[in-house]
């Protein structure tokens, strides 16, 4: 399952939202990954979207793969989104 979204909040994924995002992302069994600029991160890893460099206003495109993709994908779209 793939999400394409944009980064609105005005800081880009700084350390607390990236932080926040992989803790989210964590909770599920799911693999996630995070697509920018042709390059594949590890949304799990805090470093790995941190060294992204993923400013406001940029698209991003979340990849979830396994039992609870589903719900990974919507709670972790919602965060994004929810980023202002």
């Amino acid at each position: 399952m793939e999400k394409r979204l944009t980064v609105n909040n005005e800081l880009g994924l700084h350390l607390r939202p990236a932080g926040e995002l992989c803790t989210l992302a964590m909770e599920y069994d799911a693999k996630i990954t995070l697509r920018f600029h042709d390059r594949e991160y590890n949304a799990k890893s805090l470093l790995s979207v941190l060294s992204a460099c993923i400013q406001s206003g940029d698209e991003i495109v979340l990849n979830f793969e396994g039992p609870d993709a589903e719900e990974a994908a919507e709670r972790i779209s919602a965060f994004i989104n929810g980023l202002h």
